[in-house]
């Protein structure tokens, strides 16, 4: 309805004709005023730039003829003013002075005309009907601009609308998914001796080595959600394999290691790029640099640089954190560990850009740490509590890699 009434205050402006004519001459006055209205003209006169301010006040006027010579303020004074503040109105100038220099400066300042005295009829009419058609163009030039404009805006705060939906629409998914692979690595985890914290501190190693090794954003975002899933061929391991403590004999060590290839079947063929990314992760993360890793004995780098990554992570955290098979090592003891098989079992570089940026990961070890205390890293001076199992470790270390 407002933009019905709108559009028809707009057409009643356009087809305005009503006519303020200011001179303080009431002959002159009365005369322009007669001319007019024999030609359909409504007129309103004005003696002074005081009284034709208070009729502008009450009603809008297509067109004011008005004189430049007048007591108190003059002519070119009140056009300034009516240019300004009535734009809706064209302006002819009259005046008995015939000046070219104050022509062009009332035509300069917005007039649409300049009549000088004595006039004649014909000559009256003419610029009042060039004036009015003036400035119906541009009337309906600006109307458009300012329609066109409404327009704009209001496609724009309809785009931006829709756009904020979408984004909030993704935002939602994104976080439906995460949880929902999340839930399903905890479902898996929860058959092994690792804690849902164990996703968490994984997916952010995973995803701050990614970043410091230089990969975009967009794959940096990809491993971090993949990653948790990187074992959930677990699924698939007998509990007195997967839960048993210490070393594992070679058959057990053979099923064990068949989880890699389970959690690929399981996540291989799907058209989803985080599948994709989640199956490479699971199949390869076992593999190691030098060629010896499993389930299919890559070497360097044709081990994807996921599932290099993601090796480094897990080996990481399974060696701070308690398992059933060993103690939680302490941070010092756990690089040093992990830096005598750099370029054996893991990318060189990526190790020495990992163990670069320590100070983020103790960061996220201790914001993701597990609730109980005997699964917390262990600072360096507290090593004596462990040295006895470490020691007995140190020579099963790629065993322990590899078995996490």
């Amino acid at each position: 309805m407002t933009l019905l009434l709108d559009q028809s205050a707009q057409q009643a402006l356009l087809e305005l004709k009503r006519v303020l004519i200011i001179d303080d001459e009431e002959p002159i006055r009365r005369l322009l005023g007669y001319m007019l209205q024999t030609h359909g003209y409504e007129t309103v006169l004005a003696s002074d730039a005081r009284e034709a301010r208070t009729r502008l006040d009450e009603q809008p006027f297509a067109l004011m003829l008005c004189d430049v010579n007048m007591p108190g303020e003059s002519g070119m004074e009140l056009v300034r003013n009516i240019v300004s503040q009535h734009p809706h109105t064209a302006v002819i100038m009259v005046t008995g002075l015939d000046s070219s220099v104050l022509a062009n400066a009332a035509l300069d300042m917005g007039a649409f005309g300049y009549i000088v005295k004595p006039f004649e009829s014909n000559e009256v009419m003419i610029d009042v009907a060039n004036a009015l058609r003036r400035r119906r163009l541009e009337l309906e030039n600006r109307l458009h601009r300012e329609n066109l404009e409404d327009v704009v805006r209001t496609r724009t705060m309809a785009l931006q609308q829709a756009l904020e939906w979408l984004e909030r629409s993704e935002k939602e998914l994104r976080l439906s998914r995460e949880e929902t692979i999340q839930r399903l690595a905890i479902a898996a985890e929860y058959r092994d001796s690792a804690t849902a914290q164990h996703i968490q501190r994984m997916s952010h190693y995973c995803e701050l080595l990614a970043r410091k090794y230089g990969l975009s954003s967009e794959r940096c975002d990809l491993i971090r959600t993949a990653s948790p899933m990187h074992d959930i061929g677990k699924i698939g391991t007998p509990d007195h394999v997967l839960l048993k403590p210490g070393k594992f004999t070679p058959e057990e060590f053979n099923v064990i290691s068949q989880h890699a290839e389970i959690g690929y079947r399981i996540l291989s063929g799907s058209d989803a790029e985080i599948l994709k990314v989640a199956a490479s992760i699971a199949w390869t993360h076992h593999e190691r640099w030098d060629g010896n890793g499993y389930p299919r004995k890559l070497k360097g780098e044709a081990i994807p640089v996921e599932g290099r990554i993601a090796a480094i992570a897990d080996a990481f955290d399974a060696l701070t954190t308690q398992r059933v098979y060993k103690p939680a090592f302490s941070l010092d003891h756990a690089v040093d560990l992990m830096t005598k098989h750099r370029g054996e079992h893991f990318d060189p570089e990526l190790l020495d850009v990992f163990f670069a940026s320590l100070n983020d990961i103790k960061h996220i070890h201790d914001q993701y740490a597990d609730q109980s205390p005997r699964t917390m890293i262990r600072e360096s001076q507290e090593s004596s509590d462990i040295a006895p199992s470490t020691t007995a470790n140190d020579g099963q270390a790629s065993t322990l890699f590899s078995a996490q």
